[in-house]
């Protein structure tokens, strides 16, 4: 349903866009009152759904599936943990995360 409304605000936003090109482009009588009716009217469109979007992604009705965006995703980080195969451990040898004193 959110998903529905964005659309139709963002077709919307399109349709004012257009529209006031043409008030710019065909005008010929007073096309500073439509034109600058067509700039509000998108202001407001684009401002509804700017809002929108940010509820939608407050509320987690919109997800990000970016690869990018793994780590806002709990559910995905722990992919990349199962696939990594184990530090195979070797005796005698110091690992690399531990500290070495080099003060002997």
């Amino acid at each position: 349903m959110l998903k529905v409304l964005i659309i139709i605000l963002f077709l919307a936003v399109l349709a004012s866009l257009f529209s006031g090109l043409n008030f710019l482009v065909k005008d010929l009588g007073d096309p500073k009152k439509r034109l600058l009716r067509a700039l509000g009217i998108r202001i407001g469109l684009a401002t509804t759904l700017l809002i929108t979007i940010v509820y939608g992604a407050y509320t987690g009705q919109i997800k990000s599936q970016a690869p990018w965006d793994r780590g806002m995703h709990p559910s995905m980080t722990n992919v990349a943990d199962e696939q990594a195969p184990e530090k195979p451990v070797q005796k005698g040898k110091k690992e690399l995360d531990e500290p070495v004193n080099v003060a002997q």
